[in-house]
């Protein structure tokens, strides 16, 4: 698994600003040309300076659309629950947060870290049993908070023992060459979103 280039996230910290500065030339009279003015600093296109999966790690990446709303710098501009109805991979999840009445709740918190199991995650548990945790409304709610922690944790900060919004913990272990949760293999990392930072993986995690 080839790693890009990574950088923490504190916020959002895939979108970089670009400054633009005016300089006005000085002089008393306008027709003379002052060598010692400074030359007027040219800024670079904002499109350019926007690149949300330069520090995405991980085979599935490959798999999110390259432009739209699903992509990543697409993703990056909406808040975690809105991106993630948007992705291609998370369309089971995105239902069971719906069910779970989560959805305004990851959209408004400020800053989360959310492994997000795929759709073929999801499959692999019988669907009798997928069907009575999708109406257990509580039980559910244990599920999905058990796949969140607070902050926006990038692949180095993420590594170790983590504190869940289900208040018990998941531990993480590995790098951008191998990550796993639980278990679980990262399948694409460090996906920035408004107010959350991603990481996709290959199973549902289960609370204790």
């Amino acid at each position: 698994m080839k790693p890009h280039t990574l950088r923490r996230t504190g916020g959002i910290a895939a979108v970089a600003a670009t400054l633009s500065l005016s300089l006005a030339a000085c002089g008393n009279d306008s027709n003379a040309k002052s060598s010692d003015s400074p030359t007027p600093t040219s800024s670079a296109p904002a499109a350019n300076a926007m690149d949300a999966g330069a520090q995405v790690f991980g085979d599935a990446c490959s798999s999110v659309p390259a432009d739209g709303k699903g992509s990543f710098n697409g993703m990056v501009t909406d808040p975690v629950g809105t991106a993630a109805s948007n992705n291609p991979l998370l369309g089971t999840l995105v239902a069971a947060a719906g069910a779970a009445d989560l959805v305004d709740t990851l959209n408004s918190a400020e800053a989360l870290t959310v492994f997000a199991p795929t759709d073929d995650a999801f499959a692999k548990i019988p669907e009798a049993d997928l069907n009575a945790v999708l109406a257990d409304k509580a039980t559910l709610t244990k599920i999905l908070l058990h796949h969140v922690i607070a902050g926006q944790l990038d692949p180095e900060a993420v590594v170790g023992t983590q504190d869940t919004l289900n208040k018990d913990t998941v531990t993480v272990e590995g790098d951008t060459f191998g990550m796993t949760v639980e278990g679980a293999n990262v399948l694409c990392g460090n996906i920035p979103t408004g107010n959350a930072t991603v990481y996709v993986i290959d199973s549902v995690l289960m609370p204790s």
